[in-house]
């Protein structure tokens, strides 16, 4: 169960199914999630009956039962989350429970390495609480009972979920909290992530050799390996996700929208496609974007690099560029003073392949998404 912020960096993800609101949060759950209940509902179901010399059908309610608790417990645990980051004023777009858990989504980091600490920590704060009121519960109620039965996986489930999250390794929050204590000893947020998300990546090779050992001396049946190794997998995935994320952070500050995007080159509307590329060649701006303007002067749509390239050459001294342009209104703007962070909240927020630079009102330039990758990443190989 962890939490993220500007995680997959694609605001206002919306995945599987809205179910409602929770203390104002919205609540998602993930087709995979269903998918799992029902597999645990059916598997609890059975077990539930052999242990306790059930029917068929009261060991299904006991079974969905089961899952309903399960899966309360996952929310609560996701609200402690949630809760205590709005505390500290940080929005929270939406809950979601997936297949091996759950995760809150939030709308920006946490201010400081203090606040991030306990947001962090939050959550398996729940999980711990839960797991010891079913601890007690369980003691107390009379053995070989359905409600034993129940108060006795909660706490093992709650427990477990507590004591898992908690490891020191990205994305588990207790990657999240090493995170923060790096973050405050060094004063530096990525080196942070760095040295949680490599954490993680040794939490998940453990977590897939521990699994392989207690399978082999059969304390884990067999038919949980996949399962595990998924979760073993999952792990390895986040913590390389978290560090590749630091590193791209580092070079927020490089981003300069002066520098970057590229020149425009107007050409006034009706011009021939060829006609506009012969002027652009010979200015000595091959590179420059196109922008068509109208009879006034005023930019009023821009070419689209690859459409214009997909015109045959034969076509192009008869299509007009309007042909294959696109609005102004249709694209998003960036301010040239805009700093880095700024700029990749405004291309999360907006996500597309061209933004127009302004400067007032004037179009100084036209910034390529690919031209952004290539500055963050660049030792990473551009598709095309």
């Amino acid at each position: 169960m962890e939490q993220t912020s500007r995680p997959p960096r694609r605001p206002d993800r919306r995945p599987g199914l809205n179910v409602g609101r929770v203390f104002g949060v919205p609540l998602h759950l993930n087709g995979s999630m269903v998918l799992l209940a029902a597999l645990v509902a059916v598997l609890y179901a059975e077990f539930a009956r052999r242990q306790l010399d059930l029917s068929q059908l009261a060991g299904y309610l006991i079974g969905f039962g089961f899952v309903v608790s399960l899966l309360g417990s996952v929310l609560l645990h996701e609200l402690g989350h949630a809760l205590t980051a709005r505390r500290y004023g940080i929005g929270v777009r939406g809950i979601t429970l997936e297949l091996l858990g759950g995760y809150t989504e939030m709308d920006r980091d946490a201010p400081s390495p203090r606040v991030d600490l306990l947001v962090s920590l939050a959550g398996p704060a729940v999980s711990a609480v839960l797991g010891v009121i079913a601890v007690a519960a369980t003691v107390a109620l009379p053995e070989r009972t359905v409600a034993h039965q129940l108060a006795l996986q909660l706490a093992v489930s709650n427990v477990i979920v507590a004591v898992f999250n908690i490891l020191p390794g990205l994305p588990l929050d207790g990657g999240r909290a090493l995170r923060a204590l790096v973050w405050g000893l060094t004063r530096d947020r990525h080196r942070g992530t760095e040295v949680a998300g490599w954490a993680g990546r040794a939490v998940a090779v453990g977590t897939a050799a521990l699994v392989l050992l207690l399978t082999l001396a059969d304390y884990l049946a067999p038919l949980a390996l996949p399962l595990m190794l998924l979760v073993a997998l999952t792990l390895w995935r986040g913590a390389g996700q978290a560090i590749r994320a630091a590193r791209v952070s580092r070079r927020f500050p490089l981003i300069d929208l002066s520098r970057l995007a590229r020149p425009v080159w107007p050409v006034p509307t009706g011009t021939p496609l060829a006609e506009a590329q012969r002027r652009r060649a010979e200015a000595g701006q091959p590179a420059a974007a196109l922008l068509v303007t109208d009879s006034t002067g005023r930019p009023v749509a821009l070419v689209d690099p690859a459409a214009a390239e997909a015109v045959p050459v034969e076509r192009r001294p008869w299509l007009a560029v309007d042909a294959v342009a696109r609005s102004l209104g249709a694209l998003p703007t960036l301010p040239a003073g805009l700093d880095g962070e700024r700029v990749m909240d405004a291309v999360q927020t907006h996500p597309g392949a061209q933004y127009v630079v302004t400067s007032g009102e004037d179009v100084v330039g036209i910034l390529h998404i690919g031209d952004l990758a290539q500055l963050l990443e660049p030792n990473r190989k551009m598709t095309s």
